[in-house]
């Protein structure tokens, strides 16, 4: 796949890239690369929670690829909807993983919070903060000052997810929507991995307040663009790939972003749901973890007609609205590219999406 440069960013508007892949008409297969990922892209724009730790633990093979890439010369930005936690941090939590990380390496979904709330107030301000110490340092990085009551002349509120906020907490934002002020949210994700497993996420709290007022709020986070913006403009990214987790945040926002992307599966998303996903749920490349980043990516290629197509050995096509899949190699993601490939085309050409429980037991997926 022959892939073109997106256009210099001017005044850190993500949309000034041009899209990197998305091309004419929605994505039917993910792509080739003939060069490692690495050599292909200037800066990997990382989701953290799934895809570099899971709680307090590193994901298997994260931090030896990641620092591989560094080494290569690509730049690695950390860019999470997670709002509890400064760079500060977030980047020394990575070193303690062995991800060798400095705090202006980390973006935030809190950082991108405090941007749209300077522009909707003047400077100064005091904020209503529903969230944690990120939230709280971000907003004075801007200027602001953070407060915690209604009672305290707020011209804002600000929410993002802190495992601390509680009832009195929501409460207090509650007040002050309704009262009229403006209303800015980290992210909505509804719920965030854990080492435990899947807890509630910022979405739950914030339809809480969402609930309580009938307001609903400016979101800074993926998939929308603020985040995305955030990170162009505080990395200067020329030629970015987005790596991340989640369909429908990380790949969304790549989308949104018009830049390319790398679905890992070693988060929230399953190879079932990738098979589904829509077209701006559609990622760019596929792989298990991050060692995918120092790889070149395999070409999926049509396998005669009828919608058929082979990868590394792997063949897949439709048959009675299940998928099939003979051959078979040695890199089980090859069978996955080629099942998503069949899965997506049938979609596009007016199906239904096919039933691929059986292709995804054969790769033990």
């Amino acid at each position: 796949m022959t892939h073109t440069a997106p256009g210099t960013p001017q005044d850190g508007d993500p949309q000034d890239h041009a899209r990197q892949s998305g091309g004419a008409g929605p994505r039917l297969s993910p792509a080739g690369c003939a060069r490692p990922l690495t050599a292909e892209y200037d800066t990997a724009l990382l989701d953290l929670d799934g895809v570099v730790y899971a709680g307090p633990n590193a994901i298997d093979h994260a931090a030896e690829s990641l620092n591989a890439a560094r080494e290569t010369g690509m730049r690695l930005a950390y860019v999470t909807n997670n709002a509890s936690r400064p760079p500060t941090a977030v980047a020394a939590h990575l070193t303690e993983l062995g991800v060798s990380a400095e705090p202006s390496d980390v973006i935030t979904s809190a950082q991108a919070a405090a941007r749209l709330v300077s522009e909707r107030v003047p400077a100064g301000s005091a904020v209503l903060v529903v969230g944690g110490r990120g939230l709280v340092e971000a907003l004075e990085e801007r200027g602001l000052r953070p407060v915690r009551s209604l009672d305290d002349g707020p011209a804002a509120v600000v929410q993002g997810f802190d495992p601390s906020v509680g009832w009195h907490d929501l409460a207090e934002a509650a007040y002050a929507v309704r009262s009229g002020l403006p209303w800015v949210a980290s992210n909505t994700d509804l719920t965030v991995p854990t080492g435990r497993g899947i807890a509630p996420g910022n979405g739950t709290l914030v339809a809480a307040v969402r609930t309580a007022t009938g307001v609903e709020p400016v979101v800074a986070g993926k998939p929308l663009p603020p985040l995305h913006r955030e990170t162009v403009i505080r990395t200067g990214a020329r030629r970015p790939l987005v790596v991340g987790d989640r369909l429908d945040t990380d790949i969304e926002g790549a989308y949104n972003g018009g830049v390319d992307s790398l679905l890992v599966l070693t988060g929230v998303t399953t190879a079932a749901q990738l098979l589904a996903a829509p077209p701006r749920h559609r990622p760019t490349y596929v792989g298990a973890d991050l060692r995918t980043l120092l790889t070149a990516q395999p070409e999926v290629e049509p396998a005669g007609a009828g919608g058929a197509y082979r990868c590394g050995g792997w063949t897949a096509a439709v048959d009675g609205g299940e998928l099939r899949l003979t051959g078979g190699g040695e890199d089980r993601y090859d069978g996955l590219r080629v099942l998503c490939a069949a899965a997506w085309t049938a979609v596009e050409g007016g199906g239904q999406v096919p039933d691929g429980r059986k292709a995804l037991a054969e790769l033990g997926l």
